[in-house]
């Protein structure tokens, strides 16, 4: 588990800025869906169930003036940097385990 930082710009102005912290990559990454599962439900207030495939989230996520992650390198102590991309294959690679768990 490493310390994940995500960061979100969605407006082009600089006020709209937010982080949040997670333990994990993974609940970062579950983290970015839930800001979406938000909007969503913002856009949707009357619809009692919310459902969107792979492609809206990343549109969504395209669609944000910034969103990147700084992941915690226990080996050198820092935290590195990684972008949009980077974040939606870490998604991509989320839902699918989820999709052909068990459990799901």
């Amino acid at each position: 588990m490493s310390h994940t930082i995500l960061l979100v710009q969605p407006g082009v102005r600089p006020e709209t800025r937010t982080y949040c912290d997670y333990e994990s990559v993974n609940e970062c990454m579950e983290g970015v869906c839930k800001i979406y599962e938000e909007h969503l439900k913002r856009r949707n207030p009357n619809t009692p169930t919310i459902t969107y495939d792979i492609s809206q989230l990343f549109d969504f996520i395209d669609t944000l003036i910034d969103i990147s992650c700084m992941v915690y390198q226990k080996s050198t102590n820092t935290y590195a940097p990684y972008n949009k991309d980077w974040i939606k294959e870490k998604i991509y690679v989320l839902l699918r385990q989820a999709a052909f768990s068990p459990n799901a």
